[in-house]
């Protein structure tokens, strides 16, 4: 007997060990060489059907994870909730749902599926009947995911409360879950109350709520809350590392790094400007996974070397997701807006699921190119793709539409998003209306906000300010102004100045323009000085409008429009000695080297124009010239093969 039992033992390591390397492979993305091993097995056990399960759907090749279901020998719980979670991480909820209805056996790990499958999409309603029907309700992962449903997706932190209060025994994931719930939505002093309040705390707990300050800047209480920490791992560095980076203090980064007891990639790429020291370490590391390749790729956007962050993207054998999101984030924080559309399409073209990241930053690119029926197809994408109701995505969508001047499609959208709407959301709409001319409805929403309870901030302000001065009300701006430091204790910044400074200026009232940028405690920036010299150019007030071209001069030395505007104020006074003077300065400082450039997008596609290009001047060629720029931009892969890209996709 006694060789049998090692046979059988021998048997049983082999199963194990290739079990493991399925499930590996699995992880880092590698589907076809785990396929091959599962392939080459001689002896499979249900474990071995479940892991290859699951690594065809998580990867979403769901009719091969299917397939293998199908025919697999014997299942189990397991095999049923693989299949179940598989169908919910590509957003195919019904086909979960038929999965669900056909368990013969479910445990408290199928209805928690089933009820986070409806939280993420955002049908609380259907959720919250799931949850009513779970006949065991002592499982806390059932309430954990309607806590979550409520907090984060919708933002309907009440409801979220209510859920935790009936918690028959929560964890340390329902606590972490309500702080991030309550720092999502800007209270922070809700978030430390219930840190404060939990009976025991473990290193996520600690890190969630030190993330929360960062995220709100407030750097000070996050470093103390860090030294505090009876156990600290890599993430709690890094997010300190990540929080000095963020307020600019890099001596402090540095300093944290040094005192690291173990550098990892994240810490070191943290550190803008230190990209080398980095790549170094990542050339050194015997087994990159996929978090140290993402790292690699949102550092190197971070200092703006998207050439190098692709080259690190392309030498990827795997990407997963958060590749997708860190390259495209990348190309939109380095203004590179059509790189990122493209980028887009190619994550589309190779079977990888959008989420609310990808969809925000697709939603962004388009509102920088104006290319507003790129973004009306990936609208369609988000109704289709389950989307509709996350407020991440609907935000970007609100200001989508707002920047491309289709102010009323935000509102619509604002109009539609179930539950609560939060500040980013009202702000965007405020901000869209202000910024296409419609005052009095910027006004109303604004007043909307302050009845419904919402405390307004510094983008708020500048919204309403923005929108006084486009229509010209003197006494409701200075009423908001004063309200803003007085009532909300707001610090004004330039951009407030700036309105304020605008508003005067287009009423005709220079000298008061002046006197506020003479009292500000802080020192003016271009676009302050740029506001008061478009005023003086229009009111002819040749003396003030010189003292403020020297100002932008000094800050702006080879912006061509400052000289140009300076130039013809002094040339209709009849100052041509002046005006000749302003043209020698302009040589001299070498301004105006790069052409201005704007586009307009007609029929789907993004027609682009110079303005040091002649033939502009000339009207009779410009159908030939529409006709060149079009078949450019079409062998380029412009707006107009977008536009057709994301039609195939939908």
């Amino acid at each position: 007997m006694k060789p049998k039992l090692i046979f059988i033992g021998e048997q049983g390591n082999y199963v194990f060990n290739h079990n493991l390397k399925i499930i590996h492979l699995g992880k880092s993305g590698r589907v076809e060489e785990a396929s091959r091993i599962f392939s080459k097995m001689t002896q499979r056990n249900t474990v071995t059907y479940n892991s290859m399960i699951s690594v065809f759907a998580k990867n979403g090749r769901l009719d091969d994870a299917r397939h293998l279901f199908d025919i697999m020998p014997q299942r189990n719980l397991v095999s049923w909730n693989t299949m179940i979670a598989g169908y919910l991480h590509n957003n195919r909820v019904e086909e979960a749902q038929n999965f669900f209805d056909k368990m013969s056996k479910r445990d408290a790990f199928s209805w928690t599926l089933m009820i986070t499958c409806y939280t993420r999409k955002g049908e609380l309603e259907k959720a919250r009947e799931m949850f009513d029907l779970v006949p065991n309700r002592s499982d806390t992962a059932c309430w954990n995911a309607m806590i979550a449903g409520y907090a984060k997706k919708v933002g309907d932190l009440d409801s979220a409360w209510k859920f935790f209060e009936r918690i028959p025994d929560p964890n340390v994931v329902s606590w972490v879950t309500m702080i991030c719930g309550f720092a999502r939505h800007g209270k922070i002093a809700e978030a430390r109350r219930l840190f404060d309040q939990m009976p025991s705390r473990n290193v996520v707990s600690w890190n969630a709520m030190i993330a929360a300050y960062v995220q709100h800047l407030q750097i000070d209480e996050a470093v103390r809350l860090f030294m505090e920490m009876p156990e600290k791992d890599s993430v709690s560095w890094t997010t300190i590392i990540n929080g000095y980076v963020r307020v600019g203090k890099l001596d402090k980064a540095q300093e944290v790094i040094n005192q690291m007891p173990c550098k990892n990639i994240a810490a070191q790429t943290a550190m803008c400007g230190r990209m080398d020291e980095a790549l170094n370490l990542f050339r050194e590391m015997d087994n990159k996974d996929m978090v140290s390749w993402n790292t690699m790729i949102s550092g190197y956007a971070q200092v703006g070397k998207m050439d190098r962050a692709l080259k690190i993207f392309e030498e990827m054998r795997e990407r997963n997701i958060v590749s997708w999101n860190s390259l495209i984030t990348g190309f939109i924080q380095n203004g590179l807006y059509l790189h990122a559309l493209e980028s887009l399409i190619l994550m589309g073209r190779e079977g990888k699921k959008f989420d609310e990241s990808t969809f925000a930053c697709g939603f962004s690119a388009c509102a920088s190119l104006a290319a507003l029926q790129v973004g009306k197809q990936l609208h369609g994408l988000i109704l289709k793709n389950g989307y509709v109701n996350d407020l991440f995505v609907s935000n970007s969508l609100i200001a989508m539409y707002a920047k491309c001047g289709r102010v009323f499609s935000a509102e619509h959208v604002f109009r539609n998003i179930d539950d609560c709407v939060d500040l980013v959301s009202w702000n965007s709409l405020i901000s869209g209306f202000a910024l296409n001319g419609y005052a009095k409805e910027a006004i109303k929403v604004f007043e909307e906000m302050l009845t419904e309870g919402m405390t307004p901030d510094k983008v708020s302000f500048i919204g309403i300010l923005s929108a006084c001065s486009h229509a010209g009300l003197i006494d409701q701006g200075f009423k908001w102004f004063k309200c803003m430091i007085e009532v909300y204790a707001i610090e004004p910044v330039a951009e407030h100045y700036s309105c304020m400074v605008d508003l005067l200026s287009r009423m005709g009232k220079l000298e008061e323009a002046f006197e506020i940028v003479k009292k500000m405690n802080f020192k003016a920036n271009a676009g302050l000085w740029g506001s008061l010299l478009g005023a003086c150019r229009i009111h002819r007030n040749l003396e003030l409008g010189r003292f403020a071209a020297e100002r932008l001069l000094e800050l702006e030395p080879h912006n061509a429009s400052h000289y140009i505007i300076l130039s013809n104020m002094h040339a209709e006074a009849g100052r041509w000695k002046e005006v000749e003077r302003v043209r020698v300065l302009m040589r001299e400082n070498k301004a105006g080297k790069q052409p201005g450039c704007s586009w307009v997008e007609r029929r789907n596609q993004l027609h682009s124009f110079l303005s040091d290009d002649p033939a502009q001047l000339r009207t009779a060629n410009i159908h030939i010239i529409s006709k060149t720029l079009t078949a450019h931009m079409k062998s380029t892969c412009q707006v107009s093969d977008i536009n057709s890209a994301f039609f195939d996709i939908l």
